[in-house]
């Protein structure tokens, strides 16, 4: 190893020389270039070096050549200040190249010994790029060897070839080559596409410029495709070329598009991104007989997406295209073109009646009818919108008639009676389809429960018995099909409702221990129990806190979450000189200790508060058995010694 690092600094003799006889650095500089540089050749030849050594190496020379440049510009300066005869020392030498050499071997080595590092490849041919050295060809087929099924790689390559060395038959050939070896590729075919019609319109443009025929430019364009000559000769050509009354270009760029629109077809037939980018270009483009092409395509697209709901989606929204974005319009305008989207969507029901087909039916319809700034207030709408509303109820209707009603679709369709403030309604409705198939549905029976509670608590006059007994046997109905995790918000919410009603109160909570008996307590997140206890402590006291978390403690899992609320609890109050409160906390801990034995945090919490408020001795028997204890015993942390 020190032999090879010796050698390569030796090679790098004469560069050195050369930067001190031309002053760019000083002999202390030089030695200091010569200490870094061995540091990192070092690193270099571990047995493993690792890709951060050769960047580190890569950053230091390239702010190494960045000064050696401007060190460079300073000593030409002092020398004009000095006259001609000295101007010679500043002319390029071994030292001006070896800068960049040294990083291009770096970067030779480091993508030899990552291969597979993309994004160590790329940054390679960027520097090559940038610099101009001459080594571009090479690298992207080095790249091209390692990653043939990188369609990116193809394209950075083609993509090359035809901007910066401006060879259009070299980017022509990796494209098709690139689609030999990834015909299942959609950015290949797209940017295929997109770098045929630049290079006909570039043509177009040379026309233009030049006043040239279009017989020889687009004779020019044949030769660069090296196709066959369906001509007899030359001179036949150019007599039917004189005669044609349309663009030589248009008509080539549309036999262009549907050669390799058939070619992307048949690769990815069911691919509708693709159909849609290769349709995007052709509207963006200006083709001979564009029409009939468009017209086939979104017959092929009808033909192979039929039954897919984001085709229909998609048709329906283009009719949209020409007025204004679905999410920005207002609906006094471009009403003609709604109803054909409207038209879209209806028939795609036929086609295909789905849960998915109606969810973005309804959500055109929405944006149609609550646009940006009053998607939450549907009411405030103009007179037109009205008719959208009814007919959105209506597709509603249809997907319950058609069995297509989900559980996210129901929750929107009570939401929409809602925000339209036709509270009764959405009442029934949400009523009828939690009787229904969808009475295991959990987000359903939330809303259900959370509306009404809602309307009593918004209601200016007091509930009655009546009203506290149905809210009541709701909750008892909805709270024993959700799971406490995702009922959360229904439950605080039901907790508030009957804050002053002790009989239903209680009632909750023998409710609550059922639900936390039947899933469990939490160790983290929300803990019902926790809430409950803490519920209980502010409006009666420690005393009714603390006869509830017993009963919750009593179950078979009551969760680590309450464990920690009832010891937080118990040690507030023995922290302003409860005695009893302080043996409570130990009771606990040791309860909790009992079932999670192995967690770190909980024997650094009880460690802590012996410190704080027990003795040395109780300090140091719980950091003894938390050390016996635990499995990884180096995890515990003992909080400092107060005494």
């Amino acid at each position: 190893m020190a032999d090879t690092v010796q050698y390569k600094l030796e090679r790098m003799v004469d560069e050195l020389d050369d930067l001190e006889r031309k002053g760019i650095f000083t002999r202390q500089e030089i030695a200091e270039i010569v200490k870094q540089r061995r540091k990192f050749e070092y690193r270099l030849k571990r047995p493993s070096p690792l890709k951060q050594d050769f960047l580190a190496y890569i950053d230091y020379e390239t702010q190494l050549d960045s000064l050696r440049r401007l060190r460079k510009k300073s000593v030409a300066r002092e020398l004009e200040k000095q006259g001609d005869k000295r101007r010679r020392r500043n002319k390029k030498s071994v030292s001006d190249f070896a800068g960049i050499s040294k990083i291009v071997e770096i970067y030779r080595i480091a993508v030899m010994r990552f291969k597979g590092d993309l994004e160590l490849w790329f940054r390679y041919l960027e520097f090559c790029k940038d610099k101009k050295n001459g080594r571009m060809k090479k690298v992207l087929a080095q790249l091209i060897r390692f990653h043939p099924k990188v369609p990116g790689v193809w394209i950075y390559a083609a993509a090359w070839e035809f901007d910066h060395n401006l060879n259009v038959s070299a980017a022509r050939a990796l494209m098709q080559n690139g689609l030999r070896v990834c015909p299942h590729s959609e950015d290949l075919w797209v940017e295929y596409l997109r770098m045929e019609l630049t290079y006909l319109n570039k043509l177009r443009e040379r026309k233009v410029v030049l006043g040239e025929e279009k017989e020889n430019v687009v004779h020019d364009y044949d030769m660069l495709l090296d196709e066959e000559r369906r001509n007899d000769d030359g001179s036949n050509a150019g007599t039917e070329v004189s005669e044609m009354k349309v663009d030589l270009f248009q008509e080539k760029g549309l036999s262009i598009l549907q050669t390799i629109y058939t070619g992307a077809v048949e690769a990815l037939p069911s691919s509708f991104g693709l159909r849609k980018r290769l349709l995007e270009i052709l509207e963006a483009t200006d083709l001979t007989h564009s029409e009939e092409m468009h017209k086939e395509m979104l017959s092929d697209m009808k033909r192979d997406f039929s039954r897919e709901p984001e085709y229909w989606d998609w048709l329906a929204r283009l009719e949209m295209i020409d007025s204004k974005s679905i999410s920005d319009m207002s609906v006094t305008l471009a009403l003609p073109q709604l109803q054909k989207a409207i038209q879209v969507y209806e028939e795609a029901l036929q086609f295909v009646p789905s849960p998915m087909m109606f969810n973005l039916y309804i959500k055109f319809l929405m944006d149609a009818i609550a646009p940006k700034g009053r998607e939450n207030d549907p009411s405030k709408v103009s007179s037109p919108t009205e008719d959208y509303i009814s007919h959105l109820l209506v597709v509603y209707e249809k997907a319950e008639v058609l069995e297509c009603m989900t559980e996210d679709l129901a929750c929107q369709y009570v939401s929409f009676y809602l925000q339209l403030g036709r509270f009764d309604e959405a009442r029934k409705l949400a009523d009828r389809l939690c009787s229904g198939k969808l009475s295991d549905s959990e987000k359903l029976w939330i809303l259900r429960a959370s509306m009404e509670i809602k309307s009593f608590t918004d209601d200016t006059s007091a509930p009655s018995k009546d009203d506290f007994q149905y809210v009541l046997g709701l909750l008892r109905s909805a709270l024993t099909k959700v799971s406490i995790s995702q009922a959360e918000d229904l439950w605080l919410m039901a907790l508030n409702f009957f804050a002053k009603q002790k009989k239903y109160l209680d009632n909750l909570v023998e409710m609550s221990l059922i639900s936390v008996a039947k899933d469990g307590g939490s160790d983290d997140g929300f803990s019902l129990s926790s809430a409950i206890v803490n519920f209980m402590l502010q409006k009666d006291g420690i005393h009714k806190a603390r006869k509830t978390y017993k009963r919750f403690l009593a179950l078979p899992h009551p969760g680590l979450a309450l464990y920690r609320c009832c010891i937080e609890l118990e040690v507030n109050l023995a922290s302003v000189g409860d005695k009893d409160c302080l043996a409570n906390a130990r009771k606990l801990y040791e309860s909790a200790l009992a079932t999670y034995g192995q967690d770190v945090t909980l024997w650094q919490n009880y460690h802590s508060m012996e410190i704080k408020l027990g003795t040395s001795e109780t300090a140091n028997a719980v950091c003894w058995r938390a050390r016996k204890t635990l499995k990884n015993s180096a995890a515990f942390v003992p909080a400092p010694d107060l005494y």
